[in-house]
């Protein structure tokens, strides 16, 4: 299988750049403060790839072979489900209304209700090593809350937290826009030896993100109201990935000596494993053509 990186557009807002790809089949071999490695590499036309990425790094980072990490990256037009939706009825629908809006569906690292990403979005996943990670639940929600909200109010967003009645996949621990907007949603899951933190920033294209998860939380009889779903462009005008992906840097640098790198072959290799066990199963299809590759 044939894998494209695609590196998140950068802190000076230059266009996101194609690296060398790579093969699946063929992967081979300062002042007190925690270390925290950046990856913006992305792949957006594998969902599936992509979001076993971030499962790879949380698997290496808990077994001690790679350190604390922080990946940033811009995702292909995804709807990813939850475990409850995975369970709960009118799954199999939902999946058949994402593919046919030409969203793949995956089934995410995380819990809670299904999410949209795409283009316009920045997909986060934070993998910290921790030998007990249960307690440090709401600590870590607390803290990825905290800095999102940092980085979008220096951004000249109204950031608040806390879950906007009526929004999509709810949660305590929800940035909104002023408390009427959502913004950016979290969730965690816990292995041993550490924690993933990951979720959606929609810098742009909300009514992308309304217009897929009408057919798809109608599929699950999810009752939500699209207007609460928001984007940082639509509170300041212009603002672009590359902005927001800086104003998150900031932020974290503000605790974490940061170290920018790139996915290293074994993580790769670990994905390539890791992905089919993310793809919503493939005998819901869409019912007509133009699916999207996955």
């Amino acid at each position: 299988m044939h894998v494209a990186l695609l590196e998140a557009e950068d802190a000076r807002g230059r266009e996101p750049r194609v690296h060398a790809g790579h093969d699946c089949d063929s992967l081979g071999g300062a002042h007190g403060r925690v270390t925290l490695r950046i990856v913006l590499d992305s792949l957006p036309d594998d969902a599936a790839l992509d979001t076993a990425v971030s499962r790879a790094l949380l698997e290496r980072v808990a077994s001690g072979e790679l350190p604390e990490t922080l990946r940033l990256a811009r995702p292909g037009p995804i709807v990813a489900f939850g475990k409850l939706d995975v369970v709960g009825p009118g799954y199999r629908e939902a999946v058949r209304a994402a593919r046919e809006g030409r969203f793949e569906a995956i089934e995410r690292l995380a819990g809670g209700r299904a999410a949209v990403f795409h283009d316009g979005t920045l997909a986060f996943s934070h993998a910290i090593p921790d030998p007990d990670p249960r307690p440090g639940v709401r600590p870590r929600f607390d803290q990825i809350a905290d800095r999102v909200a940092l980085a979008l109010r220096s951004l000249g967003v109204d950031a608040r937290v806390g879950e906007v009645p009526g929004e999509y996949c709810p949660g305590s621990h929800s940035v909104s826009a002023g408390g009427r907007a959502k913004l950016m949603g979290v969730g965690q899951r816990l292995i041993s030896g550490g924690a993933h933190v990951g979720g959606v920033l929609v810098v742009e294209g909300a009514d992308r993100v309304r217009d897929i998860l009408l057919p798809v939380y109608g599929a699950m009889g999810l009752d939500w109201r699209p207007e609460v779903t928001g984007a940082v462009a639509d509170e300041v005008p212009g603002v672009t990935l590359g902005d927001v992906i800086a104003a998150l840097r900031e932020a974290f640098g503000r605790e974490y000596e940061l170290e920018e790198t790139g996915l290293d072959e074994e993580t790769l290799e670990l994905a390539c494993r890791l992905a089919p066990e993310h793809l919503s199963p493939r005998d819901y299809r869409a019912s007509r053509a133009g699916r999207p590759h996955a």
